[in-house]
């Protein structure tokens, strides 16, 4: 078998993976044209999930939301109105290994570049912005939508908004080559408009995969365009802050995106609050 068949042969075993970790998760779709040659690709493999994947059994129950310290700034009454989110039901599946995961979500980055689903923003994008970062990241950034310079370059928070959250980043003894960044949508929104619920909904399989192939113990959502989303919540942002959210297999988090800082100085504080709390979960310990 020839090199170019061995690779085909690999990147089908690793999208039926997947595929049957979505499938039990209650997705069987991706939205994407069906004259795309990934959508026959994927079709093919989801085809040969249903015909050898038993039915899966109902999800369980999400557990308890874990009893965490509410972070200084949460407003008082944050406990009582506590959303309730919706696509979060069930677990992760079976993790892939490391060494595959980079393939598996360059598979779900080709049906992103052949996404017309939104046809604004189809037809005025540069090119799609998928994600960076760590393919077994243990904490994942999820923003909003693509601004310009991320829509020139094909990478997330690269304008100033992302020099911000690079210092954040580095205030927690982080850097990108450790988390993963995405966004909720792929393409930018013309004037860098807040994302469509519509578009949301279109693009809400993409990073529900790409989270599925991470598998990240944390989520930290920047702003609430991403918070809400996640969650299915109208909730504003700030009685949201404050506390852990489970998802899947993750502990969700919210705080304010970076371009709200630069417009708000106050919040900074806030944002730093946030993330010294996700550091102590996640065990890092930071400088007094």
């Amino acid at each position: 078998m020839g090199n170019s068949e061995t690779n085909e042969v690999d990147v089908r075993k690793l999208l039926v993976q997947q595929l049957e970790s979505l499938e039990q998760s209650g997705l069987a779709d991706l939205p994407v044209g069906t004259d795309s040659p990934d959508f026959q690709f994927a079709h093919a493999a989801s085809e040969e999930v249903r015909a050898t994947s038993p039915q899966p059994a109902t999800a369980p129950p999400e557990p308890a939301q874990r009893p965490t310290p509410a972070a200084p700034s949460a407003t008082p009454d944050a406990a009582a109105t506590t959303p309730q989110p919706m696509r979060n039901s069930g677990q992760w599946g079976s993790p892939l290994p490391a060494d595959d995961r980079p393939a598996a979500l360059e598979v779900i980055n080709n049906l992103v570049r052949n996404c017309k689903l939104c046809d604004e923003l189809a037809s005025k994008r540069t090119q799609t912005v998928f994600g960076v970062g760590n393919p077994s990241a243990k904490l994942v950034f999820v923003g909003e939508g693509p601004g310009a310079e991320e829509d020139r370059t094909g990478e997330p928070f690269v304008g100033a908004a992302g020099k911000l959250l690079d210092k954040i980043l580095g205030a927690c003894k982080l850097d990108r080559s450790q988390v993963y960044i995405l966004n909720t949508v792929k393409c930018r929104p013309p004037m860098n408009r807040n994302p469509a619920d519509r578009e949301i909904r279109n693009c809400w399989n993409y990073l529900e995969k790409q989270l599925e192939v991470i598998q990240p113990q944390f989520i930290c959502c920047l702003g609430s365009v991403a918070a809400k989303s996640m969650l299915q919540t109208t909730e504003p942002l700030g009685r949201m802050r404050g506390k852990f959210f489970p998802w899947k297999g993750a502990q969700l988090m919210v705080t304010y995106h970076p371009a709200y800082l630069l417009r708000n100085e106050g919040a900074k504080r806030h944002v730093w609050e946030d993330m010294k709390w996700l550091m102590q979960e996640m065990g890092v310990e930071l400088s007094k």
